[in-house]
Formats: structure tokens, C-alpha cells, sequence
């Protein structure tokens, strides 16, 4: 009897040793694939000819100026930025006011509030971006610059809402009565006590609408026209549209994009925790 005691502790550390490896190798085998999608990508970018063999016949970097004139990734750069540009500014010109009102004021229905701030975030884009863009059509702005700016902004503002909610929430309200005392004005308090103190906030929302935006694909896709396609429309379109086309200026826009996503991806993580996303309102005691 004993030694069947003795021998469950010891039972257990392998099958919590055998758990472990195998969800590491899990972990592994997803991790090599995508490097290996990414790097077949970036390879073929460069390769002059690579049909059959492990490696490519040799390297060139002629298929990024053909893709850059072929795609006019000059355009489309430009577009990606008035577009990004634009919902920056007006997700947080609008996001930072409503997460000040959601942190600072109890009201009723405040939960159903923030469930419907969040419903853009847990839905799929594709699930209300075909209505969404069946009504911009109709108001003559789908396919327009501003019918794509106006689709992007829907998971956007709640997205900047739900980032600073926490950051509103960790400064005093004090500091804003002394203000308020002293005898500045709404616009005084949220200018010189609560703009430097939300900075980096605002600066963490902005980059993570950025490259949300970048990235965003459905929207975009769904309400661009010819002279509206963000990069990723444009990189859809150059590997599924009619017409040959050769492979690796195709990987070469692709390779483009990733690029372009990944830098901002990186300035943002340089100013954001991830932790910080976490949102959570406070419930305020109400008061009789």
C-alpha cells in the first residue's frame, strides 16, 4: 500500500512533465510554421528564379522596384496614411472625452454602455461590415476616402474608449477639484492637469489605432474604391486580381506590408503595456 502512495506524487510529475512538453511542442511546431511562411516570403522576394529547389537560383532586389511601379505602392502608401492619419485623430479626439465621461460619472445603464462599446471589438468586422457598407453606399460615400475612414472609425473610438478608461481611472479627481478652486475652467482642467497626464495613454492608444488600422482588412476592403485601397486592399487585390502576374513582386509588396506593419507594431509595444489593455470600470458608491 505504501508503495502505491509513494508511486502517485511520482506518477503525477511525469504526466505534469509529459502536459508541459507537449504543449511546448504544440507551441514550436506553430512558431516554425509561421517562420517558415514568412521566410519562404522574404526569400522569394529576393530570388531571381526559385522553382524546385531548396534554395533560390540567385538574389535580386529588382522585384521590389517592379512591384513599387506596378502596384503604385507610391499611391497606395499615401492613401494607407491619410487614412491611418485620420482615424487616429478623430478616434481620439472622440475616444478620450467618452472614456472620461465612462471613468468619472456613474449613470444607469452604464454597463450596457460599455457592453456596446465592446460588442465592434468581440464581433467579427465581416458580421456588420456588410450592412455598414450597404448604408455608406447608399449615402454615396462607399468607395470614397471618406466612407473608408468613417468604417474604420466604428471598432476604433471604442477601442480608444476601452484604452484609457484605466488610465483616466488611475489619476485623482482631486487634483481636477483643486483645479476647479482655483478657478479654472472645464477646458483649463482637461488642458494643463489632465492632457500631460494622459499623454502616455494617448500616445499608446493612438499607435495601437495605427496599426489596428494598418492591419484592418475586412472594413477597408468592403467600402474602398479604386482611389481609396489602404496597402492591405491593394496587396489582396495584386495576388487575386485577373491577369499574370509574377510571383515575387507579389511577395515583395507582401514583404512591404509586413515591414510597414511591424515597425509600428514595435513603436507602439515600445510605449504601451500590454497589461494596461485590461479594462475594467470601477464602481462608484452611489450616493443617497
Amino acid at each position: 500500500m505504501s508503495e502505491i502512495v509513494a508511486a502517485m506524487p511520482r506518477r503525477r510529475r511525469w504526466l505534469e512533465v509529459l502536459w508541459t512538453t507537449a504543449i511546448w511542442a504544440v507551441i514550436a511546431f506553430f512558431l516554425v510554421n509561421v517562420a517558415g511562411v514568412i521566410a519562404a516570403v522574404a526569400v522569394n522576394s529576393f530570388a531571381t528564379r526559385w522553382l524546385g529547389t531548396w534554395f533560390p537560383a540567385g538574389f535580386t532586389t529588382r522585384w521590389y522596384g517592379a512591384a513599387w511601379s506596378e502596384f503604385q505602392l507610391d499611391d497606395v502608401l499615401i492613401v494607407t496614411m491619410q487614412v491611418v492619419l485620420a482615424v487616429v485623430a478623430i478616434s481620439v479626439v472622440l475616444g478620450v472625452p467618452a472614456g472620461y465621461a465612462l471613468a468619472r460619472r456613474d449613470f444607469r445603464g452604464k454597463r450596457a454602455v460599455m457592453l456596446l462599446f465592446l460588442l465592434p471589438l468581440l464581433v467579427p468586422p465581416i458580421t456588420y461590415g456588410i450592412p455598414l457598407a450597404t448604408v455608406l453606399y447608399q449615402l454615396h460615400l462607399g468607395g470614397t476616402m471618406t466612407g473608408v475612414i468613417l468604417a474604420n472609425l466604428v471598432p476604433t473610438v471604442p477601442f480608444v474608449i476601452l484604452v484609457m478608461t484605466p488610465f483616466i481611472e488611475q489619476i485623482d479627481p482631486r487634483l481636477e477639484a483643486a483645479a476647479r478652486v482655483l478657478g479654472a475652467g472645464t477646458f483649463r482642467v482637461f488642458l494643463h492637469i489632465l492632457v500631460p497626464l494622459l499623454a502616455p495613454g494617448i500616445l499608446a492608444a493612438a499607435l495601437l489605432v495605427l496599426v489596428r488600422t494598418i492591419a484592418m482588412f475586412e472594413l477597408t476592403f468592403l467600402t474602398a474604391g479604386p482611389d481609396s485601397q489602404t496597402l492591405v486592399v491593394a496587396l489582396y487585390y495584386s495576388v487575386f486580381a485577373a491577369g499574370v502576374r509574377a510571383g515575387q513582386s507579389v511577395d515583395a509588396m507582401a514583404v512591404t506590408y509586413m515591414v510597414t506593419t511591424l515597425v509600428w507594431l514595435l513603436v507602439a509595444l515600445r510605449f504601451v503595456n500590454p497589461t494596461q489593455l485590461v479594462t475594467r470600470v470601477k464602481e462608484q458608491p452611489r450616493t443617497a
